[in-house]
């Protein structure tokens, strides 16, 4: 293994360029297999220097299925493989970076509420599969990846919750002596997945160490790794352990996925992730867009003749009647209180003796401007009359008119349908942070703000403000005081997306006289789409209670269920058989 490295370091030093290395690397690869690419879940993994022939590469990658996404990896000339098929290939903005496992250095610490395990079950892959399509990224084809289950050449980690059991995070590693002989005794990793709404700490990192000492149990010389160059964070973390980067690059064939790496639409790079996933699919069908202003969120769609105007999932469609009904909570709240359906108390605050005796009442209730949206001046389990007071004022600098209502207990459930049908269930449960024992209440709260950001394009963070603090030291602590290790605390009250909170689909498991009640909601209000909040027991329990009506849903971050396909079927019905075409 020394003398191994040491004749690649010495080519680095010299000249860390790609024709270098492939040069002085010619030799060493004589001995191994020829033209290996490995279908390991989500496509094939073509190692590139194993090919003589520079147009079956570009065969392989321009032979990619709809349900798999090819990548060249150790391209020895890029140029070449480019001029086969410049319409069609190309060179992924990525770079490459390697670790020599001799000098890693474990970490002696035990990790945080999660453990890291090997691939066991069949149930597994579906559990990597939701936190893939959470992240945009492919989903494995299930049999490949379990018939490989026990093979040396493919190795799935895991990182599972020890409280709830469920998989948090995932990453292969690919033995590259077992792929193809490899004479510089090498390995990869591959498709690491983290769920950007648990709060435990770590997880990657500790699955990139996992994968880094199970392959110096192999005693392989290093482990290898391609991350998109602007993604800083996976970058500062590499780095972090010990990774370098090395002169070596990636071709890709040209899809949807991966037309973000190869185009970039200046018109489109600031609108948010929920105007982003309806102008996808709207591309994907051939529906025309016209970004008409970014910071509103507002683009128009034609096709065939027809042009509909969108503020994210506000259309047309939802009339202005409608709209404003749904913006005043306590219009909403009447008419379907008149429609039989079940809703908490509520009355507007502004007489000091009836807000008074409404906390009296109730004991506990949720503080909240008539009009607004994103969880902004919602204040949730007020107890005393000084905490109401408070609320008050702070919701009145979102709306002169403030609700206050009976506080339901339960799991706060977001239902969004679409043309009076579901389509997309999710408990949403609000933000929080477990201890390592280490960092303060507020480093734990920014680092997970900074992973929710990444994972919604900035549109979710936990609030550094007066409500975050109250929840936390509602809990018994302070944000300056370090959290013990393991100790889980919510530090806010509401499940707001945009406030940090975090989506569980249980689209599937809905009671009926919940889907009754949401269907009947949409129809009372008039509204083609929607998302409702209810408070429910459980989703699959009959109990509930409809808190409020959102006429502009957000339809990201609600996979696996396919909103933004139901919804350009909503707008542009005609194109609904396209929309199972890659």
């Amino acid at each position: 293994m020394k003398t191994n490295r040491t004749a690649i370091q010495t080519i680095e030093e010299e000249s860390p360029t790609l024709s270098n290395w492939n040069t002085a690397s010619t030799n060493r690869f004589k001995q191994m297999k020829n033209d290996i690419s490995l279908d390991i879940g989500w496509g094939k993994l073509v190692f590139a220097h194993t090919y003589n022939d520079q147009k079956k590469i570009a065969k392989v990658l321009l032979d990619e299925r709809a349900d798999e996404r090819n990548i060249a990896f150790y391209v020895p000339d890029p140029h070449v493989i480019l001029s086969q098929a410049p319409q069609d290939v190309f060179l992924d903005p990525s770079h490459t970076f390697r670790i020599w496992l001799e000098d890693y250095k474990s970490l002696l610490s035990a990790n945080s509420g999660f453990i890291v395990r090997r691939l066991k079950h069949k149930e597994d892959v579906q559990a990597i599969n939701t936190i893939l399509q959470q992240l945009n990224m492919v989903e494995l084809k299930e049999d490949v990846v379990w018939e490989q289950r026990n093979s040396p050449l493919l190795t799935v980690l895991l990182a599972e919750e020890i409280e709830s059991g469920s998989i948090v995070g995932s990453v292969m590693g690919v033995d590259h002596r077992v792929a193809f002989d490899d004479p510089e005794n090498g390995s990869s990793l591959w498709a690491l997945a983290v769920n950007s709404f648990t709060p435990l700490p770590g997880i990657g990192e500790a699955l990139v160490r996992g994968l880094i000492e199970y392959f110096q149990s192999c005693n392989r010389a290093y482990l290898d790794l391609s991350v998109m160059h602007d993604n800083t964070p996976a970058i500062s973390l590499y780095e972090k352990l010990g990774f370098h980067r090395i002169p070596v690059f990636s071709v890709k064939r040209k899809n949807t996925i991966n037309e973000p790496l190869y185009t970039t639409t200046l018109s489109e790079t600031h609108l948010n992730p929920y105007a982003m996933i309806i102008i996808k699919e709207a591309k994907k069908r051939g529906i025309q867009v016209e970004v008409v202003d970014e910071d509103f969120g507002l683009f128009n769609l034609s096709f065939g003749g027809v042009q509909i105007s969108c503020r994210e999932s506000l259309t047309d469609l939802t009339s202005a009647v409608v709209m404003s009904t749904c913006d005043n909570k306590m219009l909403t709240w009447r008419i379907l209180k008149n429609a039989g359906l079940n809703l908490p108390d509520q009355q507007l605050a502004g007489d000091l003796k009836k807000d008074k005796g409404f906390l009296q009442k109730h004991h506990s209730i949720v503080v909240k401007p008539a009009q607004g949206e994103q969880g902004k001046g919602v204040f949730v389990d007020i107890r005393t009359l000084e905490e109401m007071e408070k609320a008050i004022d702070s919701a009145r600098r979102f709306c002169d008119q403030v609700i206050l209502e009976e506080m339901v207990t339960g799991q706060d459930l977001r239902i969004v349908l679409i043309n009076y049908k579901i389509v997309a269930a999710a408990i949403r449960q609000p933000p929080s942070v477990v201890g390592d024992g280490g960092k303060t209440v507020l480093e734990l709260i920014e680092k997970l703000s900074k992973r929710r950001q990444a994972q919604t394009d900035g549109e979710s963070q936990v609030p550094l403000d007066d409500e975050t603090r109250r929840c936390v030291t509602g809990e018994g602590y302070e944000l300056e005081d370090v959290l013990p290790r393991d100790e889980c605390i919510r530090v806010r009250k509401t499940a707001n997306l945009h406030t940090g909170g975090k989506l569980i689909d249980v689209t599937t498991n809905l009671h009926p006289e919940i889907e009754d009640a949401a269907i009947k909601a949409a129809e009372v209000l008039r509204i083609p789409v929607v998302g409702l909040d209810f408070i429910v027991n459980e989703p699959n329990k009959n109990r509930y209670s409809i808190i409020e009506a959102n006429e502009r849903p957000g339809l990201a971050n609600h996979e696996p269920q396919p909103t933004a396909e139901r919804f350009i079927d909503l707008l542009f019905p005609s194109t609904a058989s396209l929309s199972s075409l890659d």
